[in-house]
């Protein structure tokens, strides 16, 4: 298969190794870290989980990458790329070992989401300098294999180490801190793997990396200005930037309806729930792992923009068919489908984007991208507060999420490109 020769091309390169690896171990950590902190939220005994709490919490968690995003982009664009891997990582390091010290002791909620506010802060910096560096490490030519196998590894990866938060929970009796711990090893092994990378290779130009950090921060609104209207002017970004965040509004009302699904309707017990969770997750990354192999395939045939369209109709028509029942067996089906159908789209999504901007301004294109990614789930995790019901069992949100998958394949369908056009996107 041509997927598979051209991955093998891609593990050939040294330094897109390296790069992966850094990426495997941050992906993972990341993975540990937000289920301890979902369990302790949803599943821990002392808390009474509600859609509410569950919004409020991915709130505190996801809305700093909208407050952070912006000033990570232009840092990244000015700053060694090697050099954040290693000391954002580095930091999360401590900070993690700080949150588990807070679960084990009696201190406000305040605090212990503090310290969880900080660990999500510093990884801003160390996802958008992963896609922002992965052009200095394969050719164009093989981008788009690149950004099948990097970024759904490194997705695959935060859900097998949320598969083993989970498993480690189970066996320490519901040990949040132990699981917080793994993750912080991670994070430091992480830091251990950039060091293999030469500190220059993955940018900025030199030309961008000797500014001072307070004159970097003196023009970040410049700089963010200019990022707007670099994006203004790649209006092929522009419009999958769109489409992606409408999509992943749809994940984040479905993720909270899974977790009180979980919590209340299919099961009689923590563990229970747990369980089904874990098994939410492996199909999930079941999807991606297909997306990651027929993705370029499928961008080849029918463009970026028409695999977009593609994967927001499937998810129209199967997500109300497999999710009204809300049963288990329908919903990990749609587990799977939704894991296929959102990485499809965000690969195709992040390919346009690499390809359409500048490497000066891919910094901070990247960082507005998640600032976008991030504040879409919680949008939906405040509106599905509103409507779900305490079991999680919703026809409404299940409609509305089908309605506007169709609306994005429909826009997506009806871009007037030609057939050429569409297989060279």
């Amino acid at each position: 298969m041509a997927v598979v020769r051209d991955l093998g091309v891609l593990l050939r390169l040294r330094n897109f190794r390296r790069l992966l690896a850094v990426r495997l171990l941050s992906q993972s950590a990341d993975g540990v870290y937000q289920v301890a902190l979902a369990t302790y939220v949803v599943f821990s005994p002392e808390n009474q989980a509600t859609p509410g709490a569950i919004a409020s919490a991915m709130a505190v968690l996801l809305l700093p990458y909208s407050l952070v995003g912006p000033f990570a982009g232009v840092l990244l664009d000015r700053w060694p790329r090697r050099q954040v891997f290693l000391y954002g990582n580095l930091l999360r390091a401590v900070l993690a070992c700080c949150t588990a010290l807070l679960l084990l002791s009696p201190v406000p909620d305040w605090a212990f989401y503090a310290s969880a506010l900080c660990v999500t802060a510093v990884n801003r910096f160390v996802l958008a300098g992963l896609s922002a560096a992965l052009p200095r490490v394969v050719d164009a030519d093989r981008l788009v294999v690149a950004n099948s196998l990097s970024p759904t590894a490194g997705t695959l990866a935060a859900t097998l180490g949320g598969g083993l938060a989970l498993a480690v929970r189970l066996l320490t009796d519901g040990s949040d801190a132990v699981v917080v711990l793994l993750g912080a090893t991670l994070y430091l092994l992480s830091a251990l793997a950039s060091l293999s990378l030469p500190r220059d290779l993955l940018g900025p130009d030199r030309g961008q990396v000797h500014v001072r950090l307070r004159e970097a921060l003196a023009t970040t609104a410049r700089g963010l200005a200019a990022g707007f209207r670099h994006l203004s002017e790649r209006r092929n970004a522009a419009r999958a930037l769109a489409a992606m965040t409408v999509m992943r509004f749809c994940y984040g009302a479905l993720t909270v309806m899974l977790l009180m699904l979980c919590r209340y309707a299919w099961a009689d017990s923590e563990s229970e729930g747990l369980a089904l969770l874990g098994l939410a997750l492996g199909f999930s990354a079941g999807g991606y792992f297909v997306a990651a192999v027929m993705t370029p395939w499928a961008v080849g045939r029918f463009g970026r923009y028409g695999w977009l369209a593609v994967c927001a109709g499937v998810a129209a028509v199967l997500e109300p068919a497999l999710g009204l029942p809300f049963a288990p067996v329908p919903m990990l089906a749609a587990a799977f489908v939704l894991g296929l159908v959102t990485q499809g789209s965000k690969i195709a999504t992040d390919t346009e984007v690499q390809t359409s901007v500048d490497d000066s301004f891919r910094g901070r294109v990247f960082s507005l991208y998640d600032v976008l990614f991030n504040a879409a789930f919680v949008a939906a995790a405040g509106v599905s507060a509103l409507v779900l019901p305490a079991d999680g069992r919703s026809t409404t949100v299940v409609i509305a999420v089908a309605v506007l998958y169709a609306g994005v394949s429909a826009a997506m369908a009806h871009r007037p490109v030609s057939r050429s056009a569409a297989v060279k996107d």
